[in-house]
This record gives C-alpha cells, structure tokens and sequence, in this order.
C-alpha cells in the first residue's frame, strides 16, 4: 500500500519508505541528476547479505590489516591491539546506523541528506570534506594494490622487474604497477552500482578464505600459538599504554568515520531499515574483529620468524617460499584492495563530486576524477609508517568529520525527528534552501566541532607534521580524543543553534 503525503509530493509505503510521486518537476535542475534523485522503491531491493557482503568486502581489506599490524608495532601486545578495534568498530556502528536511516528511508544519497542541515548550497561543504578523504583514501588503497602487482609480477620475472631504475624514490616497475591497478578500478566504477554489487558478493567470500590461508600459515610455521601470544607488550598497562590507547582508539574510530556519514549512498538501496541494520551489524564488528586478529597474530608472528613485527602483509607474502603461494596469495591481495577501495572510496565521492556539479558531473565521471585526486595527493606518502597513518591521517581526518556526523545526527533526530520533505531536497525555493542555500548554524556546528577536535594537533617529535605543542597549544588535550570531541561539540552546537521546530 503506498500512502500519499506532502501535498501529494511524495508518498510513504507500508515500510515507511519514501519516494517522490512526480519527478518530471526535476528534470534539468542544476540541484538534481539521475544519480542525485531518490531510488525508486523498485530499486531498493539490497538485502541483509547484500549488506554483510559489502562490509566484508570493504573490511577484508589491506588498510585494515595495517589498523592491527600497526598498533603491533607501535609496542601493543595482541590482546591491547585486539580490544582498541573491537571497541572502536563497536562505538563507530552507532553513528553509522543513525546516519543510515535516512537513506533506506527516503533513498537518498549522503549529499542530499546533507541538504536538509546545511543547505542545497551549503552541503557541498561536508560533502567535498568527505570526498577528498576518500580521494586521499583511494590513493592510498590503490597504491597498495600496486605493490601487490609488483611483487607478483617479479616473483614471476625476477630481478629485472624488481630492481628496476629507480624513479622518484622506487622502481619505474612499481610506478607502472600502480597505474595498472588504478585503470582495473575505473573500468570496475565505470560499469556503475550494480557492477560494484555483484562483485562484492563472489569477492568477499574469496578475499576471507586467502586471510585465512596467510593466517595458518604463520601459525604453523612457528609452530603454534603460544609463540605469538607469549609476545609481551613493549608499553605494559601503565601510562605508557593509554598515552598510546586514547589517539590509537580515535584513529582506529576515524578509520571508518568517513563511512558513518556517506552509508545513505547504499543504504539508499535497502529492502528495509531491518535489513540494512542487521546486514551492518553483522558485517562491520564481525569481519573486523576477524580481519583484527589474523593481522595481530601475522605481525606477532614475524616478531617471531625474523625478529621485527612487518606491518606490511605484502611484504609478508613476498617472504613465502614458493612462487605459487606468493602469486596466490598476492593476487587475493588485489581482489581485496579492489572489493575495498571501489565501494569504500570512489562510490561516495562520486555522489559528493556530482552533488557539486549535477549538470556537469555523473556517477562514471566522478568516479573518474576521485582516481585523479588519489593520485595527486600522493598516498605513498601517507603509508610511509604507522605514526603518520595513524595518528597523523587517521587521527586528524577523524576529528574532522566527527563534528560533521554530530551535525547530521542532531539535525535527522532530535530536530526533525527523521521526518523530511523529500522534494524540498531538491528545491531552490524550499524549506531547505534557508539563506542563499547555506544554514549557518551547521556550518557554525562543523567548524566549532573541528576546531575542538583537530585544533591541538600535535606530533610528537620527528613523527609527524604538526608542532609539539599543538598547533593551538590551548585545544591541544582535546586531540587525543578528537572523533568524540568533535561529535558532541557539533551535536551541541547545532542543537543550541537551531530554532525549536522542524528543520
């Protein structure tokens, strides 16, 4: 039964899903595209596999094995590294379940749920926000990937391959490697959504089983587990730790930051809101906590073989003995970093580019310029060790974002109670285009928030760009706890800020 509401202007079904009755009212607007527009209830059709798939295929990924590995050789033992994922994966699903409901709801993407808050103009601001990180993201996965292709292509080849002439600081080999790998994702994003999905289904189980493999190998090879759970912590549980623990539980938390704000752009494909909450709770907590622990026990493991924790399981493979198992291994590497990096980082800044420039811009050609982007920011930079990815990328992008989220969740649930007007979305003259199509109270909310967050960044010294006393020493306690901080200053500000009625 479908239910007509709004003066007619959208309609409710029996799930209380929401869908536009006329879109002709949109056709040519420069705040509308095809991508941009509401899905069709017909369309939302993921189911609660669909979505469990998508996490798995997103989490099994090498960037997340670097989380563990990382915290590893940062000085945690296995059981400090384990517990500082699982509860910041479990404090992260809050938002994102939040932040997903709206788009199973009224089948919008993230930008145009960010229009309700910030403006139809204004929401290019948290929208450009999350898509330069995910641009900076896609280069670092891509990157990744690239080095996979590298060494299985010189175990295969040999010393040619891999002691090529050098090129800005590697072999002209590994640059060629990357492109190649940057070109199979862009043909993967430009065959669209529905491409992304169905290679997420078979690539997800697949990447698990070769996780697995590179699990038992180390196991056996060291003889059992005790070897590796023997390993003790270099920080102790004393001060040492939670001077450690604090930044590395926000890094970990930002991690997927990015993807509690833009979930709306598959969520919005939802068979229902039961469906998409069930599918992420048991992908995310689940497939990380699994993905978590065979990083802790490999990287353990090769404190064990060769007496350095290697953070980096490429490098990991590129130690197996045969050729076979190392192309093997190394080619499940790729499938993962693809499954990754093409949902995770090129679908929401597709939807964000595009938002910017409807007329301009589709799904296909942003996804375009999110690899140019990737490439530009030179991500080889950001992976260069484990204090720049986490407490510098990480740690800062996180803080951020938080404040953006703290908006969002302020604004959908406690001010308008997770009722919009849908066509409004997409209006110049509607109730969301506030002033010249920006709400200053979210663009107020969002920057206070970011300031608390992020406005002490500190390094400690000769680990990162940012002085040691912060770069305002005053907001500098604040920044090893930046996602929360800036969560609830936004959340407050936004909240005080706005009037008493619905936004």
């Amino acid at each position: 039964m479908v239910i007509k509401e709004a003066g007619d202007a959208q309609s409710r079904d029996a799930d209380g899903r929401v869908d536009l009755v006329d879109r002709s009212e949109f056709a040519g607007s420069r705040f509308a595209n095809e991508e941009l527009l509401p899905t069709t209830l017909a369309e939302r059709k993921w189911t609660t596999y669909n979505y469990a798939a998508l996490w798995m295929g997103m989490a099994h990924n090498i960037p997340s094995y670097l989380l563990a590995s990382g915290l590893v050789a940062l000085g945690m033992d296995w059981i400090q590294a384990f517990l500082t994922i699982t509860l910041a994966n479990i404090i992260v699903l809050v938002p994102m379940l939040l932040n997903s409901h709206a788009g199973t709801k009224y089948g919008i993407p993230f930008p145009v749920f960010a229009r309700a808050f910030y403006g139809l103009r204004g929401a290019n601001l948290p929208a450009l926000l999350r898509a330069f990180i995910a641009c900076g993201w896609f280069g670092i996965q891509t990157w990744v990937g690239g080095q996979a292709i590298f060494v299985i292509i010189g175990k295969l080849s040999g010393d040619g391959w891999t002691k090529a002439a050098a090129f800005g600081g590697h072999p002209w080999t590994m640059w060629l490697s990357f492109g190649v790998f940057w070109v199979i994702q862009m043909v993967l994003i430009w065959r669209g959504i529905d491409a992304l999905r169905r290679f997420e289904n078979w690539a997800a189980p697949l990447v698990t089983v070769a996780f697995l493999a590179l699990f038992i190998w180390i196991v056996v090879k060291i003889g059992g587990f005790g070897p590796i759970f023997d390993q003790p912590s270099k920080l102790g549980w004393g001060a040492d730790f939670w001077t450690v623990f604090a930044p590395s539980l926000m890094g970990m938390i930002a991690f997927w930051a990015t993807l509690s704000l833009n979930m709306p752009d598959f969520t919005r494909f939802g068979g229902s809101q039961r469906k998409q909450i069930l599918g992420q709770i048991y992908g995310l907590p689940t497939t990380m906590a699994f993905i978590s622990m065979i990083s802790i026990v490999v990287t353990s493991g090769t404190i064990v073989l060769y007496g350095q924790a290697i953070w980096d399981p490429v490098e990991v493979a590129s130690r197996f003995s045969s050729p076979v198992a190392v192309v093997i291994g190394l080619v499940m590497a790729v499938i993962a970093t693809i499954s990754a990096n093409v949902a995770a980082n090129v679908v929401s800044p597709s939807y964000d580019f595009a938002n910017a420039m409807p007329r301009w811009l589709n799904f296909r050609t942003a996804g375009l310029l999110t690899g140019v982007i990737g490439i530009v920011i030179q991500p080889w930079r950001l992976v260069s060790d484990p204090h720049t990815y986490i407490f510098t990328w990480l740690g800062f992008y996180g803080g951020v974002l938080s404040a953006v989220a703290g908006v969002l969740m302020a604004g959908y649930w406690v001010l308008a109670r997770t009722q919009l007007d849908l066509a409004d979305l997409y209006r110049p003259t509607g109730r969301y285009w506030f002033t010249g199509g920006w709400n200053w109270r979210a663009v107020a909310a969002t920057v206070i928030g970011a300031l608390f967050a992020v406005g002490g960044a500190y390094s400690a010294p000769g680990t990162g760009p940012f002085p040691a006393d912060g770069l305002i020493p005053l907001f500098k306690p604040f920044y090893d706890y930046s996602w929360v901080v800036g969560l609830i200053v936004g959340m407050v500000i936004y909240a005080v800020l706005s009037p008493r009625r619905k936004v």
